[in-house]
């Protein structure tokens, strides 16, 4: 069986030492290298080609939103963002930087075992904390200011509009278990169909909104107004 090759990066020595000993309780991974700052990350991840990389977001030389912006576009490895969270606002550039998941580093350490195993098979899985701040800041920025006209509807602008109208009913009952915080296999049990057909719905879903992973397809969700806003 092929391990899942994981690269660790982070700029505090015990952070990276605990992250090798979590990931190493699990025979299907492998941690093939660590870096200590943005840029020997980017550095690593083209010479070792991971599956995975961990990244933190606060780093020397190169942040984690920089390097996960380079490795992403040069390499076929999933980023997953750990962060204690005090700057929010990198989190959602993170995500146009391409990132695929998101934890907090208070994350048990099962958790931050599924991450791994969630990106590697091309899932993501997202602390909630983090979940509702990347939504809020997508559907804010969206949003129309109060004294702009919007419809009574309440409809989404025009090109998201024209994406709702191209999706099928199902592949909009499927982004709306997905925007729940919903696996695969969930979403499967839900709508009473297979796993394989759920992949292949959520494949569509990204063809056709033009979106490059699950956490774009959340942040889309919201701000089509799939789901209700929850802001307070």
């Amino acid at each position: 069986m092929n391990k899942i090759r994981i690269l660790v990066c982070d700029d505090q020595p015990l952070i990276r030492s605990s992250l090798e000993l979590i990931l190493g309780t699990d025979e299907a991974l492998e941690v093939v290298g660590t870096a200590a700052d943005g840029q020997s990350a980017v550095a690593a991840a083209l010479d070792l080609q991971p599956d995975v990389v961990l990244m933190d977001i606060q780093m020397p030389v190169l942040d984690g939103v920089g390097a996960t912006a380079q490795i992403t576009a040069a390499t076929r490895a999933k980023v997953v963002v750990l962060t204690t969270f005090d700057r929010d606002d990198y989190l959602f550039a993170a995500i146009d930087a391409g990132a695929s998941g998101f934890l907090l580093k208070n994350t048990e350490p099962e958790v931050i075992i599924q991450a791994v195993h969630a990106a590697a098979g091309g899932q993501a899985l997202l602390a909630p904390e983090v979940t509702l701040r990347i939504i809020q800041r997508g559907t804010a920025a969206a949003r129309p200011e109060p004294t702009q006209v919007q419809s009574p509807a309440g409809v989404p602008d025009p090109q998201d509009q024209r994406i709702l109208d191209g999706l099928t009913a199902r592949e909009r009952e499927v982004l709306v278990k997905l925007a729940g915080g919903l696996s695969n296999a969930e979403i499967a049990t839900t709508l009473y169909v297979s796993e394989a057909t759920v992949k292949t719905h959520l494949s569509n879903i990204l063809a056709k909104a033009g979106l490059r992973d699950r956490v774009q397809a959340v942040v889309f969700a919201y701000r089509a107004g799939l789901i209700p806003s929850m802001e307070a």
